[in-house]
């Protein structure tokens, strides 16, 4: 990742002899191979970059896409909302472009996959495979399957829906997700989430919960001080309980 004066951010894969051109001018890329993580360097115009892996956060914002992302900011609280662990038996339907699969993998997760799309299961594959190398993969399935129809596999932990309609699936986990399990849901919409508390409290569910995430940076500068003008407010709500025996 290279970060220029204004914050601005190129993701770029290194290969020798090659260069990374902007409107700054070009860096050869053998000025930054085999170089420490966090060194400065400097197009031809003088124009001045930091060098640095991309972070998680950095290849969900950047990577290909093929369906809309679940972003950082939530992300993070579905691992502690799944409270997942390294060697969990994770189920995620609607996998997308592998943003919270990628999330799930890093975390030391197994996942099974079950996605309706194979142009979308290619591009998660390739997303996850980007970061975390294609050792990952072999803690990772993407199967062409409708969860609204069934849950063919059995013996998950975690259960974890990022799909129009979670509703359709809670029904199959019972046979599939393990006693004290979690299953949390992902839905931009609170209608989604009744029709999912519906579900659930109809179910051997409990502890059952739902919030929000909200996102606001500050402007510090100096003596300065006060929230920024923007921030990522909406963009879904979460929705976690526990299979009981």
């Amino acid at each position: 990742m290279l970060i220029d004066s204004k914050q601005r951010r190129y993701r770029v894969e290194l290969e020798p002899g090659s260069d990374f051109h902007s409107h700054a001018g070009h860096i050869s890329h053998d000025a930054i191979i085999g170089q420490p993580e966090g060194i400065e360097v400097r197009s031809q115009s003088e124009a001045r970059f930091i060098a640095l892996r991309p972070t998680l956060v950095d290849h969900i914002l950047k990577m290909p896409r093929g369906a809309q992302v679940i972003y950082p900011k939530d992300l993070g609280p579905i691992l502690i909302q799944a409270d997942i662990f390294p060697g969990a038996r994770v189920l995620e339907s609607g996998v997308g472009s592998g943003a919270l699969s990628t999330t799930l993998v890093r975390a030391g997760a197994v996942v099974t996959g079950y996605e309706l799309r194979e142009d979308f299961a290619d591009v998660a594959r390739q997303n996850v495979s980007e970061l975390l190398g294609t050792d990952a993969l072999t803690r990772y399935e993407v199967l062409i399957r409708n969860a609204y129809e069934g849950i063919e596999h059995t013996g998950f932990d975690r259960v974890v829906l990022d799909l129009p309609e979670p509703w359709q699936v809670i029904p199959h986990l019972e046979g599939s997700l393990k006693s004290g399990g979690i299953i949390v849901t992902y839905s931009p919409s609170i209608m989604q989430v009744t029709q999912t508390r519906r579900a659930l409290d109809n179910g051997p569910y409990a502890m059952i919960e739902s919030v929000e995430v909200l996102h606001r940076t500050w402007h510090i500068d100096g003596y300065s001080v006060r929230p920024d003008h923007r921030m990522v407010a909406h963009t879904g709500f979460l929705t976690h309980a526990r299979m009981l025996g």
